[in-house]
């Protein structure tokens, strides 16, 4: 018997143990949610917002190893928290997930789910300084919201929704430095998802577009090539980001200006980029050379 239980150890030693399957890249993560546009926003764009959204847990979730309670829970997303952990499970019950912590799979949307249903499972009054990369076999957050969800988002000037409660002069200090770093920036409406912000003695709108990339560009070109790219006299469009999938325009206004100043502009141009949208038209050389202009002035995030 003991010869029998040392051959079966050996037949099995060195098979490699069985794992689940990385998770698949995605380049637009967020693409079937509810303003996915401002999930963007969130991840790659505010540096202060929070958002509350309602997630459900299917019956025999895991994360590592531990079930994770299956039912509806409240969980409130936020750009960042302090020393760039993933999320905070306070004392209160209510759980913070922060959307730009560190990405460790190929997928955004799964590596946020990952992080909220670690919160879930943590002790209350604890933080979550680390995420297990998302697998294959973790959730989506398509898995996880319900259908047409909105993500209501508020900007914030500040950091002060880090704090509930009474503040440790550790996370005061710590707070009043982050604060002093944050970027003004404001909702522009006129559009789904547009911000102005003020840095370095400039200001600019970065415009969320909805489409995939190559559409989005080719819409562009039709304007830029007519000069209809920009909200007119004194403003200008420096480039684009890219982001989770998505192009990020981002046009300069002039510094004296506020974000509700430019509303009626940025729909007006909204306005002309959904025209554009709509042609089938090809394009002619002259927007080939506006759409090869833009592609070169473009800057992926991440």
């Amino acid at each position: 018997m003991g010869k029998a239980s040392r051959k079966k150890r050996q037949s099995t030693a060195g098979q490699p143990q069985t794992r689940a399957a990385r998770a698949p890249f995605v380049a637009r993560p967020f693409e079937g949610l509810a303003d996915e546009t401002d999930w963007v926003a969130m991840r790659e764009i505010l540096p202060a917002a929070t958002a509350t959204v309602t997630v459900t847990v299917p019956e025999g979730t895991q994360v590592a190893g531990v079930d994770v309670p299956a039912g509806e829970r409240e969980v409130t997303l936020v750009t960042v928290l302090p020393a760039a952990m993933p999320a905070v499970h306070r004392d209160t019950g209510e759980v913070l997930v922060a959307l730009q912590s560190r990405t460790s799979s190929g997928d955004a949307s799964r590596d946020v789910a990952q992080s909220i249903l670690t919160a879930l499972v943590s002790e209350p009054g604890s933080s979550v300084n680390s995420v297990r990369p998302a697998t294959a076999d973790t959730p989506r957050l398509q898995d996880l919201l319900a259908e047409g969800q909105r993500l209501e988002v508020a900007v914030h000037q500040d950091f002060g929704f880090w704090i509930s409660g009474d503040a440790t002069q550790e996370q005061q200090a710590a707070l009043e430095q982050m604060n002093d770093t944050a970027v003004p920036m404001e909702r522009v409406e006129g559009a789904p998802s547009a911000y102005w912000c003020h840095m370095s003695g400039r200001s600019y709108v970065r415009w969320i577009l909805g489409e995939d990339e190559d559409t989005a560009v080719d819409a562009l070109a039709r304007l830029a090539a007519q000069g209809q790219h920009t909200f007119g006299e004194g403003t200008e469009m420096l480039g684009a980001f890219r982001a989770c999938g998505l192009v990020v325009p981002v046009i300069e206004v002039p510094v004296d200006t506020a974000a509700a100043d430019h509303a009626p502009a940025l729909a007006e141009l909204q306005a002309r980029y959904e025209k554009a949208l709509a042609s089938q038209e090809e394009l002619t050389p002259e927007e080939r050379r506006a759409r090869n202009g833009l592609v070169s002035r473009q800057v992926t995030l991440r």
